[in-house]
């Protein structure tokens, strides 16, 4: 056959898979079957070992479109192999995504078949109606034929290239029955299965090991030399490993497997193309189904996107944030065209609208007696919450030196066991010596020169080692990850509830009255603010909701709420379901903020509770963008008949949408004044509206018009407090000479002010913030280079620094220079996807010196730790959010500081939410692989001792 052109599946992506084809060759089958039963069965051990060599041996090449097994090789460094079974579904059409219209189809092999009936009248024993369609599953997900890529693909949600607008137009009537089941045996059950193997199946892997194995070939040697003690002690020690090992293993898949099952399978309501509701089980969803939220909330059994009403969710289990989260129905483009253009939806960009699976919709809102719809985008492992429990059933590899020397050296011992066992084989038959000796003898040589009781041997320290981490109060499901502890020289750290405590506190405000800083308060609920536009900006400028009754919302937002004491009420479902959906929530004062009246006649009490009704009801809001760095919301005073724009956000961009004669001339240097000391500063401003712009415009108004020509208020100054233990354990690590990273869903400024808070960057060193830009409108991506102290007075056109300055140039000169640099980057998650795509040369560089990484998504979290991996640092992980979970689990040791879903992935779990742990952890780890290195040179020069005097022993003839 030609040679075929080298195909890939997931190209360009983090799992870029080669791919090649073979179809099963009979004769090469029956050679395999003689060569099995001549070895013994080893050569199908060795077979199943290696299944690049089983699929080699067993099948003949041929093109991908008509193979019948493909061969898979990731493109990393570890080009690891794997095989899988090609099957045959029948089908209506090939694209899941399209209707199966009455039209000649081209199938994967290249024959056209014609059918004129529609899916609604298909007659199912009638089989020539169907297309054969091909497809593989590797790592549970799907992989089916594509003809125009002439390759394996996998088949794509409603998430990528959808319109926001089709969304609306095309799929929110949802999916009739037969499309339903059509788009059903593409996408398969709408479920995270984790099988937990049955522990036959556990134990036959686990045995097929090829340690076990010549160590079941040794016991059987020494038992017929008579060599019985030594053999009994093997066994012992290797049937206690097995049983160790099986329990563990297992422990971790049921773990997993209760995580991923608790509320995995729920009834949901769907619409019908034909209006009709249906109820039916989660595990029947596809994309394109219209799923119904019910009231009283759910836990999301897919990723969808909101297309009426609003859900108030918890969505820990993806950010370790235990905050709820407003999510708002995704807007229509064609509904306003001037005031938004049409884009295609992205799960990251439209977070606000999206509905992940897994989390937990506490309760939804809806006007009119309107629904709250959601359209089904991503079912089973292609959910976010799949994908997670993906990088957890299937890691990469950890690549440890010192058990990859220790596999080399025993290769080598190998080689001189080979050349001993034919020396004795040669020097045997030459002094006659009977042939069951011979047999005896030479094997013999194999088992002394390579100690079959080596890896028990070398197990010893870490179980000690993992006897005292259970004593203070660290577990570990993953043993051999202890050694690995032990050499760790890098170790990344969440932000939020691993370095700082889990809320904020309000330090104090500082309010701008005609362009000049007061005092700062310390107290806004003081009688003279009460009605004053900065306490009504805090009032109601948040995101807050009530949940049974219950303020909840970003603790920000809480504490900044809380510290005015004002009360807010939300229009209840009769309330919303009698008025129209502008029904506002309220806010007031608090009766007891206002000053009591003495001894009041009955009329002088009516004028009082006259004058206390004094609300604002938040007729639109602007939800708070990471983008944008900003949130606004538009409110009306109870009896006033022109409105107010609220808007607070970070101090800068606020700064910047301000009236300039409004805005301080010591802004910068106030701000920088807290910013240094490690404060959250946050900005207020305020804006009277036109009369002219009503409830019905407000509605409509786009986010710019409001946005602008603002007055200057204030700041409000928030305090993250660091952990009391955070300083001194971050100090005993550099005095360890092992580098600490921050890796946080936070905001770069707050990350980098902790970070200096923490000591993790010392007062005297510089830090960069390397802000990547990608392509646009025909412009190259370019990376813009500020200090962090000076951000506020740079622009993007005019970067701080000139590139060429940059002091990665020092990265790979005189060990002198960089420590003089004392410089630290910084940057957020948009940054480094785009460096990561980009400027792939500059990574090695920017990571080196990289201690703060701010705004990162999970999966970045995880690129981040093999980034540190690629440069050689033995990396650390300490985290206790599920969104840490895949960095947790690719980290050479992951410390988690929570017990719920992050200690699934996470080797170690620490009972104390407390980073103490990580130096304990390390320390017990030097400690075991001192005791492995030693017990392994002890193991080594015993054998090599005994395979030289076992050898001249046999040489002369004396056994």
């Amino acid at each position: 056959m030609e040679k075929e052109e080298k195909k890939f599946v997931n190209k360009a992506e983090e799992d870029e898979m080669e791919i090649y084809g073979y179809d099963l060759c009979r004769w090469k089958l029956v050679l395999v079957t003689v060569g099995v039963i001549c070895s013994g069965g080893f050569l199908l051990l060795l077979l199943y070992w290696m299944p690049q060599w089983r699929v080699k041996a067993t099948c003949k090449r041929t093109t991908l479109k008509d193979c019948e097994v493909v061969l898979l090789r990731t493109t990393d460094e570890f080009k690891i192999w794997f095989c899988a079974k090609v099957r045959l579904m029948p089908s209506l059409g090939a694209n899941p995504l399209q209707n199966p219209n009455p039209i000649i189809h081209k199938v994967s092999n290249g024959h056209a078949v014609h059918f004129c009936e529609s899916a609604a009248e298909e007659n199912k024993n009638d089989l020539k109606k169907y297309l054969p369609i091909r497809y593989f599953t590797h790592h549970s997900v799907k992989y089916f034929w594509n003809d125009s890529v002439q390759s394996f693909d996998v088949v794509r949600g409603l998430d990528e290239s959808t319109f926001c607008s089709s969304i609306h137009n095309e799929h929110s009537t949802g999916l009739t029955k037969g499309m339903h089941d059509y788009r059903k045996a593409f996408y398969g059950v709408n479920e995270i299965a984790v099988k937990v193997p049955s522990i036959f199946k556990l134990l036959i892997k686990e045995v097929l090991n090829p340690f076990y194995i010549f160590q079941l070939f040794s016991v059987i040697l020494w038992i017929t030399d008579e060599y019985h003690y030594y053999a009994l002690a093997i066994v012992i020690m290797s049937v206690i490993s097995i049983v160790s090992s099986l329990y563990t293993i297992r422990k971790q898949y049921v773990m997993l497997h209760d995580m991923v099952a608790a509320h995995s399978i729920v009834r949901v309501s769907v619409c019908r193309g034909n209006q009709e509701i249906e109820e039916i089980l989660s595990t029947d969803l596809v994309p394109g189904d219209i799923m119904l939220i019910p009231s009283n909330g759910t836990i999301m059994p897919c990723d969808a996107v909101l297309l009426s009403g609003t859900c108030i969710v918890n969505e820990s289990m993806l950010t370790g944030e235990s905050v709820p989260v407003t999510k708002i129905n995704l807007p229509n483009p064609s509904e306003y065209p001037k005031a938004m253009g049409d884009e295609i939806y992205s799960p990251e960009v439209h977070k606000r609208h999206t509905l992940f699976c897994g989390t937990n919709v506490i309760q939804t809102r809806f006007y009119t007696g309107e629904l709250v719809k959601a359209l089904v985008l991503r079912t089973g492992f292609s959910t976010a919450k799949g994908q997670l429990v993906r990088s957890i059933l299937y890691p990469k590899p950890t690549d440890f030196k010192l058990y990859r020397d220790a596999y080399l050296f025993l290769l080598s011992l190998v080689v001189v066991a080979g050349i001993g066992f034919l020396y004795t084989v040669v020097n045997s038959i030459l002094n006659e010596v009977p042939a069951h000796t011979i047999i005896i003898e030479s094997l013999d040589i194999i088992t002394i020169t390579v100690p079959p009781a080596l890896p028990a041997a070398m197990t010893a320290g870490i179980v000690y080692a993992q006897r005292r981490l259970k004593k203070i109060g660290i577990f570990c499901i993953s043993p051999q990850r202890i050694n690995i502890c032990g050499q760790l020289n890098l170790v990344c750290f969440d932000k939020t509830g691993t370095l700082t405590e889990d809320g904020l506190d309000l330090w104090g405000i500082q309010r701008v009255e005609n362009a000049r800083f007061l005092l700062p308060e310390e107290r806004a609920c003081s009688e003279s603010l009460l009605k004053s536009e900065f306490v009504a900006c805090m009032a109601t400028c948040h995101s807050l909701t009530k949940i049974e009754g219950v303020l909840s919302g970003d603790p920000l937002d809480l504490k900044m709420f809380e510290a005015i004491g004002w009360i807010l009420e939300e229009a209840t479902e009769e309330e919303t379901a009698l008025h129209n959906r502008i029904m506002p929530t309220v806010v007031r004062p608090s009766k007891q903020l206002f000053p009591e009246s003495k001894q009041a006649t009955n009329q002088e009490m009516e004028l009082f509770e006259l004058s206390t009704s004094y609300e604002i009801g938040i007729v639109r809001q602007f939800p708070f963008s990471s983008v944008l760095q900003r949130m606004c919301v538009i409110a009306r005073v109870l009896g006033e008949k022109r409105m107010d724009a609220y808007m607070k956000g970070a101090p800068e961009v606020i700064a910047s949408l301000c009236k300039q004669e409004t805005v301080p001339v010591d802004f910068e240097c106030v701000l920088e004044e807290y910013t240094k000391q490690g404060f959250r500063v946050i900005a207020l401003a305020h804006r009277k509206l036109e009369s002219k712009l009503t409830w019905h415009k407000v509605q409509t108004i786009n986010r710019d018009a409001i946005e602008s020509n603002m007055d200057f208020m204030g700041l409000i100054i928030m305090q993250n407090k660091l952990k009391q233990e955070t300083p001194a354990v971050l100090e005993d690590l550099h005095k360890a000479n092992i580098r600490t990273v921050m890796v946080t869903g936070d905001n770069m400024l707050t990350a980098i002010s902790v970070a200096r808070d923490c000591g993790m960057i010392l007062p005297q060193d510089k830090v960069i913030i390397a802000e990547a830009l990608p392509p646009k409108d025909g412009q190259a991506a370019r990376i813009n280079w500020h200090y962090a102290d000076t951000l506020a007075k740079c622009t993007s056109s005019s970067p701080a620094i000139n590139s060429e300055d940059i002091p990665v140039k020092l990265v790979h000169e005189s060990l002198e220079d960089l420590q003089m640099t004392k410089y630290h980057f910084a940057m957020n998650g948009k940054s480094f996807a785009v460096i990561l795509e980009h400027f792939q040369d500059l990574v090695p560089k920017l990571v080196l010196h990289g201690t703060v990484f701010a705004r990162m998504a999970p999966d970045q979290k995880t690129q981040l730790v093999e980034a540190l991996q690629n440069v050689d640092y033995y990396v650390g992980m300490c985290g206790d959010g599920a969104n840490d979970c895949g960095a947790l689990k690719r980290a050479h040791g992951g410390i988690s500081l929570s017990e719920l879903e992050a200690s699934v992935a996470s080797p170690f779990t620490s009972r104390t939410p407390s980073i103490s742990c990580v130096p304990k952890l390390i320390r017990e780890g030097r400690a075991a692989l001192i005791t492995s290195f030693c017990v392994f040179k002890f193991m080594a020069l015993y054998s090599i001792i005994q395979y030289i005097s076992v050898t001249l022993l046999y040489s002369v003839s004396i056994l």
